[in-house]
């Protein structure tokens, strides 16, 4: 295994509970180490630009909406494998699949309202971090 890194987002559901900081705590119990990390609020042009590969799909609008409603933590993730490592800790999309002890098994409200969000392969890891990153806010 390699060490890698990927993106993850804290989700407004999350961030208006004031979950932060336990979801970030469950990255580093599993051996992921947060390089970058900041709150901000996704512009509607921003959650669009993100979220442009499901824009043919019924969700998009109510997607775009729910991820502009509230403040976001946007972070970079480093770690061995942590592309597969983070998607293991946050668990499957719907919270009632999702396994014991995961992200979304304890915060997750609904599918929607599922508290985090992961890069699913390194191309896109490394398309998310450059979206929301520069190099100088990486400090791994």
């Amino acid at each position: 295994m390699a060490v890698q890194r990927t993106f993850s987002i804290i989700k407004p559901d999350a961030t208006k509970r004031n979950l932060t900081g336990a979801i970030t705590a469950k990255f580093e119990e599993a051996g992921l180490r947060v390089v970058a990390s900041k709150r901000i609020r996704m512009t509607m042009e921003q959650a669009q630009t993100f979220y442009a590969v499901h824009k043919d799909r019924p969700f998009f609008g109510e997607l775009c909406e729910f991820m502009i409603s509230e403040p976001i933590v946007v972070q970079v993730l480093e770690g061995e494998d942590a592309i597969a490592k983070n998607r293991e800790v946050m668990g499957a999309t719907n919270p009632a699949d999702a396994a014991e002890g995961t992200i979304r098994k304890e915060f997750a409200l609904s599918i929607g309202e599922n508290s985090v969000h992961g890069s699913d392969g390194p191309d896109t890891a490394a398309e998310e971090i450059a979206y929301f990153f520069s190099g100088l806010e990486i400090v791994g």
